[in-house]
């Protein structure tokens, strides 16, 4: 869930896993978790430009998966303009979600 253009999510308590989704129990190891904010701003994993209709998104547009700052890695649509896919290690910050998907636009 993205508030504040941060997303919450969860930090396990032993081992340190960051995850995005509100969990009872660490994905890796089950120990116990405590509720965490990441962002607004991290570093570009991959990313690439979808070319084909998927359901009712209209091509092109750019996805990235994104390492949040002492966060998680998640998926987002990139905003803005569409000749190349964001560049990997690029930075990228957090924007409005719209129809519940997250939304990143480039930095730097």
């Amino acid at each position: 869930m993205v508030t504040d253009l941060r997303v919450h999510g969860v930090v396990c308590e032993t081992c340190g896993l960051a995850m995005a989704t509100a969990r009872p129990r660490c994905a890796e190891c089950r120990s116990s978790v405590t509720a965490a904010e990441f962002g607004p701003e991290g570093s570009v994993f991959a990313s690439t430009i979808v070319r084909i209709a998927v359901a009712d998104r209209e091509p092109p547009y750019a996805l990235a998966y994104v390492n949040l700052d002492n966060g998680p890695r998640v998926l987002a649509h990139v905003v803005g303009p569409l000749d190349l896919p964001p560049q990997v290690g690029g930075r990228v910050r957090l924007l409005p979600q719209v129809d519940g998907d997250l939304r990143v636009e480039v930095t730097r």
